[in-house]
């Protein structure tokens, strides 16, 4: 973007875990390799869960000349793997580094993180926003629906695309995961122009059916006029240019919002929930025993 390349969440092994013999396995393997890949000016990473800091991928740019952005705490684990503290730039929420034409910010998240340790949720995570000097980008993380999406959209929007993730959700996961509606939603929240759903498409983390997240993304933003792009794995696209890309996943069977919702907590308590209304209702803040609830579209 605007001259730099930047890489984000790299995750080249074949399973999402600490053990090469068990733990979720990839459905298809990269579309390059990774030192095939152009000189990266940075790597972003998101959170340390282990489909987004893979120790494989991350060991294997020990002698590459980027910048690591990531989250406060994520430092050690890069440091502990081999890559000079020089080259690490850690961040909290709100905070900002620049690097030549980019300005990355770490944006507010709301999820969880750890590996296989006691010191879980220690470490941050975050979403990121990618400021060039002629577009700008917005990369969700892993969250679940959250009150700081305006506040991102107002501060750091509006952005020619956003990259947001809208699978691996269950309704037992609300609070970790958006689901595709409320991707959708905070798509529109952040001020984005055009969607790019992640996080659905390479590993299966959840119950959902394998293609149910992008199903889900494109009904729910055909009731808000969202333009959606959904690449094949390896297939390079401008946003700005609004192409239209074919459908390249099957046609399967899929869970609708009504029959499988995922609805956030708003504060915690399970009595205050983001609630799905249908596509004619504009989403509003509205209240009922005393309880804030967002309603939003739910095709």
């Amino acid at each position: 973007m605007d001259g730099s390349k930047i890489l984000i969440d790299p995750f080249w092994s074949e399973r999402a875990s600490p053990f090469g013999w068990a733990g979720p396995k990839r459905w298809y393997p990269p579309p390059i390799a990774l030192g095939d890949l152009p000189p990266i000016d940075v790597v972003l990473i998101s959170h340390d869960h282990y489909d987004h800091l893979d120790y494989a991928s991350i060991v294997a740019m020990r002698s590459w000349h980027n910048v690591f952005v990531v989250p406060l705490g994520i430092g050690a684990h890069l440091s502990r793997w081999g890559i000079p503290n020089e080259r690490i730039i850690e961040l909290d929420w709100w905070q900002s580094t620049r690097l030549g034409n980019i300005e990355l910010v770490a944006t507010p998240a709301r999820h969880a993180s750890g590996r296989l340790s006691p010191n879980s949720d220690l470490t941050l995570w975050a979403g990121f926003a990618i400021i060039g000097n002629q577009h700008r980008a917005w990369y969700s993380g892993d969250t679940s629906y959250h009150k700081d999406l305006s506040d991102i959209g107002a501060r750091l929007g509006p952005f020619d695309v956003t990259l947001i993730e809208a699978g691996q959700y269950d309704a037992n996961w609300a609070d970790n995961h958006l689901g595709p509606e409320l991707a959708v939603q905070a798509h529109i929240q952040v001020r984005g122009r055009t969607m790019i759903p992640v996080h659905w498409a390479l590993l299966k983390l959840a119950l959902h059916t394998w293609t149910e997240p992008v199903e889900r993304v494109r009904a729910a933003a055909s009731c808000h006029d969202v333009e959606v792009l959904a690449p094949r794995p390896g297939e390079s696209v401008e946003p700005t240019q609004h192409p239209v890309l074919a459908q390249w996943w099957p046609n399967l069977q899929w869970a609708s919002a009504s029959a499988r919702p995922v609805l956030s907590t708003l504060n915690g308590d399970p009595a205050e929930r983001v609630r799905l209304n249908s596509c004619s209702l504009a989403p509003q803040l509205s209240s009922g025993r005393g309880a804030s609830t967002l309603i939003a579209c739910g095709c």
